[in-house]
């Protein structure tokens, strides 16, 4: 009886070890097929972006040097400007369906690197060749460190894919790994906004990682609910799940957010810093943020994870070394210093009055010290001097002018 049942369990059991092996390949290929999809929407959006961000700002160039009284928003090119924003806005949205939120997030580079080959490209002045090279080799470098970065972030980019389905999304919104990543993360925003609002930190730093741990929860949602989307379109529905809505409302306020910190950092430090150092702040929260929410990692080797961060690095230090190369614009500084003046409050004082110092000139329009300088150079000096009045009636003046003298 054993040895007659033997076969029959043999041949029970081929057929589900073939059908076991032949699935495999297949949803890894399928996987890695979604990964370029979602790579080549994020990139095309991207580039798309920085183009469009590009037209808007040399239509109000073209307008602010000439005669034209239109306003910026009743010409063609910044219309255009809007829609193809628009466009590579949906491409970066759409993006996060497909690939791994840790794969999409360091592509943002893509736009860096358009805006500095926009900008060699549209210059106006004229360089020697030589000239033009050694001014822009650190341009020529970071672009190619970037693509390289880019190159390995995609090739060796997390490989884990799941339907954005809503029971999914709940059970990763109610994880232990989360929940102790997110009370770790309210706790460090508490404390920069503490030190940003009371102790008036306003370090570029301080600032740039509030962005960046408000992004992570942005691009967290923003793929949960683009996953959505995208699954109800291929027939599940998903909009009636309650976690759609929270996930649509803290896109939403997160997003607010972080561009209202990004507007106060951009009034007090350089476009190209806040570029550089928000990208690489923003990019190691967000590739933290989705390895903790939608476990990208999980199941990949050490060699994958080792080029992955190789990638990350080599693409950090690209956008350094473009956003190093630009010009930094130099405030306009009036003639009369008004920090020097008693009495009047500056953006560094923190709130307390500014008292003159006596050490210094009291000429107020000197750029330095001119106590040294010739006495021709000094300018007269008015010192009021009470008069007493005459006993006829007649007032005199209630000034008068004295020679100025260095002693004096």
């Amino acid at each position: 009886m054993e040895g007659g049942n033997s076969p029959n369990l043999q041949l029970q059991q081929l057929p589900l070890a073939t059908a076991a092996v032949s699935v495999q390949p297949h949803t890894d290929s399928f996987s890695y097929k979604e990964n370029l999809i979602g790579a080549l929407l994020a990139i095309f959006g991207h580039l798309v972006t920085s183009i469009a961000l590009n037209l808007q700002k040399y239509s109000h160039i073209r307008l602010a040097g000439s005669k034209d009284p239109r306003a910026y928003f009743k010409t063609k090119t910044w219309w255009c400007g809007l829609f193809l924003l628009v466009l590579g806005e949906l491409g970066v949205f759409s993006s996060y369906a497909f690939a791994p939120l840790s794969l999409i997030v360091p592509l943002s580079a893509v736009s860096i690197i358009a805006s500095a080959i926009i900008g060699i490209i549209f210059i106006k002045e004229k360089w020697k060749p030589k000239d033009f090279l050694r001014r822009y080799v650190l341009s020529f470098v970071g672009c190619g460190l970037a693509i390289v970065g880019t190159y390995l972030l995609i090739t060796f980019g997390p490989n884990s894919h799941e339907k954005m389905t809503g029971e999914n999304i709940t059970r990763h919104l109610v994880s232990w790994p989360f929940l102790l990543y997110m009370l770790v993360e309210i706790i460090i925003f508490c404390l920069l906004l503490y030190f940003y609002k009371e102790k008036n930190a306003n370090y570029i730093v301080v600032i740039l990682l509030l962005v960046a741990l408000l992004g992570s929860m942005t691009v967290v949602t923003v793929k949960a609910v683009a996953g959505m989307i995208v699954v109800s379109i291929q027939g599940n529905l998903q909009l009636d799940y309650p976690i759609f809505y929270i996930m649509l409302v803290c896109m939403i306020a997160t997003a607010i957010f972080q561009a209202t910190f990004l507007a106060q950092a951009s009034q007090l430090y350089d476009s190209s810093q806040i570029a550089s150092i928000g990208y690489i702040l923003s990019t190691t929260a967000a590739i933290t943020a989705g390895a903790t929410f939608y476990l990208d990692f999980t199941g990949e080797d050490v060699l994958h994870i080792c080029m992955f961060a190789l990638g990350c690095l080599i693409a950090f230090l690209g956008v350094f070394l473009i956003t190093r190369n630009k010009k930094k614009s130099v405030p306009f500084e009036p003639y009369i210093s008004m920090d020097a003046m008693p009495g009047m409050q500056n953006m560094h004082d923190k709130g307390i009055a500014v008292q003159p110092d006596l050490k210094a000139s009291f000429s107020y329009g000197a750029l330095e010290n001119n106590d040294n300088m010739p006495e021709i150079y000094t300018p007269a000096t008015l010192p009021i001097v009470q008069e007493q009045h005459g006993s006829k009636g007649v007032s005199a003046p209630p000034y008068r002018v004295l020679e100025h003298s260095k002693k004096e």
